[in-house]
């Protein structure tokens, strides 16, 4: 094992052993730019729990009680 070097899927640059070992499938550079272009908030449901919103249509559509929803 010690011979494979893993390469980046999103580039194709080699990366560390180490890496590899914990899951990543892409370099550092890569892998910092693909986290960055993932948006995500929480929001807070009426008398429920807090939910993890990653699309902005599902995030205007929360408060249906303040009249019509677009």
């Amino acid at each position: 094992m010690e011979d494979y070097v893993p390469e980046c899927m999103m580039c194709g640059a080699e990366y560390a052993l180490a890496r590899w070992a914990i899951g990543a499938k892409t370099c550092k550079p890569c892998g910092e730019q693909a986290a960055r272009a993932v948006t995500r908030t929480i929001a807070p449901m009426h008398k429920s729990n807090y939910m993890l919103i990653t699309d902005l249509a599902d995030l205007r559509g929360l408060n249906n009680k303040g009249g019509l929803v677009k």
